[in-house]
């Protein structure tokens, strides 16, 4: 069996060398090597590597074989160090748990934060509205916790304070203003109140569903890939129009409450938000369609017919 001499260099700095390492066999994975790396130097833990064929090329997979990669017995390859990392998990939670603490802090209506006028009688959207909110980060931190499955582990840790600057940030802007005593009621009163009440409660389910169906999918502990397809929930009928049933749900949801409570500030978290899960569904869509050569070609990416 032949051994392989693989000499690590810097991708950001190609002409530094960070390490050779000796005696590599072929059917050894990108993740092996990259544990033997880190024994060696303890500043490059596993989750900080990326290892490339050429300096700006694509990240190997972990599950590569170094075999695999065509490479000389005395091959090279570049290392991009991806900085201090941070679980995904811990980052949805904490980016979870801003808006379920920071949302009704406004609807108790403090008089450091709206002065005298704070005792105003509340209006039944407002009170809605810190129920829909507090219900949707709840089962946001639940979701996280007990049902979603992570193939990523980490994320570079400064992307931690630019995720939780838009959620907070953006909770205490809706907040504010839903809340405060010079909050106007929607325009069609309790029936656009109830309307969109409605349509937030039976989205919120479908996101839910959704999102058990798409763990379901793949086995504890395996990277198993498969086709989405409706589960026998009504909700998830979607699947047949739609790959992110889940993304439309989430947007329908935060229409709806923006219906519900006829606020401008919940328009534009909802306009941002569809903006970027849009571009997350066309990257899932078109990840699907390579993946799965008998995927439904009807089927778009987010909207059905449409996106």
């Amino acid at each position: 069996m032949s051994l392989y001499s693989i000499e690590i260099f810097d991708a950001k700095k190609t002409s530094r060398a960070i390490i050779t390492i000796d005696n590599v066999t072929a059917d050894e994975t990108v993740l092996e090597l990259k544990k033997r790396i880190a024994q060696k130097k303890p500043n490059f833990g596993i989750e900080r590597q990326a290892l490339r064929l050429e300096p700006k090329g694509k990240s190997l997979k972990d599950d590569e074989k170094i075999g695999d990669l065509n490479l000389p017995n005395n091959g090279q390859l570049y290392l991009r160090d991806l900085g201090p990392q941070i679980g995904w998990k811990t980052v949805f939670l904490l980016e979870y748990a801003g808006p379920f603490f920071i949302y009704p802090i406004f609807y108790m209506r403090p008089s450091f934060i709206y002065g005298a006028d704070a005792t105003k009688p509340i209006a039944d959207a407002v009170r809605l509205a810190v129920y829909c909110s507090t219900f949707h980060y709840g089962k946001r931190l639940f979701e996280t916790h007990f049902i979603h499955r992570f193939s990523n582990g980490t994320m570079p840790f400064t992307n931690l304070f630019k995720n939780c600057s838009y959620y907070w940030g953006f909770s205490a802007f809706i907040s504010y203003f839903i809340n405060h005593p010079l909050y106007t009621s929607p325009y069609f009163g309790n029936t656009q109140v109830y309307l969109g009440l409605a349509g937030f409660v039976l989205s919120e389910l479908g996101n839910l569903s959704c999102h058990v169906l798409l763990r379901n999918l793949r086995p504890a502990g395996t990277k198993e890939r498969k086709i989405p397809v409706p589960d026998g929930n009504p909700f998830t009928l979607a699947f047949n129009f739609v790959s992110c049933p889940n993304y439309l749900y989430e947007v329908l949801a935060w229409t709806s409450f923006t219906v519900m409570t006829q606020s401008l500030p919940a328009a534009l978290f909802t306009t941002a938000g569809f903006v970027q899960m849009a571009i997350w569904a066309q990257g899932k869509h078109r990840a699907y369609r390579r993946e799965f050569s008998n995927y439904p070609r009807r089927r778009t990416a987010m909207i059905p017919f449409l996106l």
